[in-house]
């Protein structure tokens, strides 16, 4: 990478559960690789429900256990800047993809990709949304997002 810092956007639904999850994720896995000055990473939601709130109780407690802070962070609703000011924008599933592809023009096409594309453990394409079921919901969405971040991470370093 060069000096510029690599700018790697997460989307989901509300930006409280998945995206802001995939960020703290990513934040630490580039800190702990002493990548934490080459990159930065932020999250937003296809949809404006949760504007300035903070991420879901559940997921911050899920995260917490795994030594992930999502407290600091408060959603927010991606932005048509937000297609320039990104190197790459990663979707949570197939349904938050369409509406990047619509919403972001025919030049951002190239930035856009589904999040589980980097995973390397897991073959599922979406990371499920956990909000309307239990605690076990949102392990599998941090066993899925670890994955994926951590695929991530290594294909930033070959670049």
């Amino acid at each position: 990478m060069s000096g510029k810092k690599f700018g790697v956007l997460f989307v989901c639904t509300g930006n409280i559960c998945r995206s802001p999850t995939a960020e703290a994720i990513f934040r630490k896995l580039a800190a702990d690789a002493g990548m934490a000055e080459a990159v930065v990473a932020d999250s937003a939601g296809t949809h404006g429900y949760h504007v300035g709130e903070p991420p879901d109780t559940r997921a911050q407690k899920a995260a917490a256990k795994r030594g992930y802070d999502l407290s600091g962070l408060r959603a927010r609703r991606i932005e048509d800047a937000d297609f320039q000011r990104f190197d790459l924008i990663l979707a949570m599933d197939q349904d938050h993809y369409a509406i990047l592809a619509r919403s972001g023009g025919s030049s951002a096409g190239h930035k856009l990709k589904l999040m589980m594309s980097y995973a390397q453990r897991f073959k599922e394409r979406d990371v499920p949304d956990p909000y309307y079921g239990g605690p076990q919901g949102f392990e599998r969405v941090l066993d899925l997002l670890e994955d994926a971040a951590s695929g991530l991470l290594k294909s930033l370093r070959k670049d």
